[in-house]
């Protein structure tokens, strides 16, 4: 059967460069001039790219900007999905650091407000028309207003390369824990283990209380996943101490690659 006489059936197809894979809902029309993505997560700080293979469009690219260009109290535009309706005007409230509960940390992520509803991938525009963040989540800024978060596009650039080509990046993945850790009153408290994760197998509980990482106190939690990362790779092992049942017990972890975990490869 040929491809057109595939894309007229009730098959719908995803289709990327030369290869064409079944799909279950339709991505392309009878003449092919709508094709589907890829999408991947990548070994670290759970960045993305979505590869895309739509018709020609014949346009110009948006060049990207750099973090330091932009500044609290800038103006810029939030552009997502859905055309002209989508484009909101905010302000760059806020470029500090933002620590995860799900062993992620941003040393700068830029907060904006007001909220955009359809936060997820926004671009974020600078003034002169640079992309300058991709938009991650809806939290509160520096000073508790309600926003959005943005991963400053400088964290693309070195790795756009290795993302587009295999749909991550290349090199030593961070040892991965397992672990959602939220702060409070100057303590880190174990608040989830996620089932089959390095964590669980080592005997890490819900309600823990982090003590200190091969005996060196964290002092937050940006502070917690930085000592972690410190002690090598995925693969390699990592000495918690932790209060469980009114005792503090040494826990050794064997961390492992995210990815692995979650059972992602690269289709590209």
């Amino acid at each position: 059967m040929s491809v057109k006489d595939q894309a007229s059936s009730s098959t719908a197809f995803l289709v990327i460069a030369d290869d064409i894979r079944r799909h279950g809902t339709p991505v392309v029309g009878p003449d092919f001039s709508r094709v589907g993505f890829d999408h991947k997560i990548t070994d670290r700080q759970d960045e993305a790219v979505t590869r895309l293979r739509p018709a020609p469009l014949k346009l110009k690219p948006m060049p990207l900007g750099k973090s330091a260009e932009i500044k609290e109290g800038d103006p810029v535009l939030i552009a997502s999905f859905g055309g002209r309706g989508m484009v909101a005007g905010a302000y760059v409230v806020a470029k500090r650091e933002f620590a995860g509960s799900w062993e992620y940390l941003l040393d700068e992520a830029l907060f904006t407000a007001p909220p955009h509803p359809a936060w997820s991938g926004a671009a974020l525009i600078s003034r002169e028309g640079k992309l300058m963040g991709v938009g991650s989540l809806i939290v509160g800024g520096s000073d508790k207003v309600p926003g959005n978060m943005f991963v400053p596009i400088d964290r693309l650039s070195p790795i756009l390369g290795d993302l587009i080509a295999t749909g991550r990046m290349v090199g030593p993945a961070r040892p991965w824990l397992g672990i959602n850790t939220d702060e409070m009153g100057g303590r880190l408290f174990v608040s989830r283990v996620t089932p089959a994760s390095p964590a669980e197998r080592a005997g890490i509980k819900r309600g823990d209380v982090i003590v200190s990482v091969k005996g060196e106190q964290p002092k937050s939690l940006a502070d917690f996943y930085r000592k972690v990362w410190a002690q090598g790779s995925a693969g390699d092992t990592v000495a918690l101490d932790v209060l469980q049942d009114s005792e503090v017990r040494r826990i050794e972890v064997k961390s492992m690659n995210r990815l692995d975990h979650l059972k992602l490869k690269s289709t590209f």
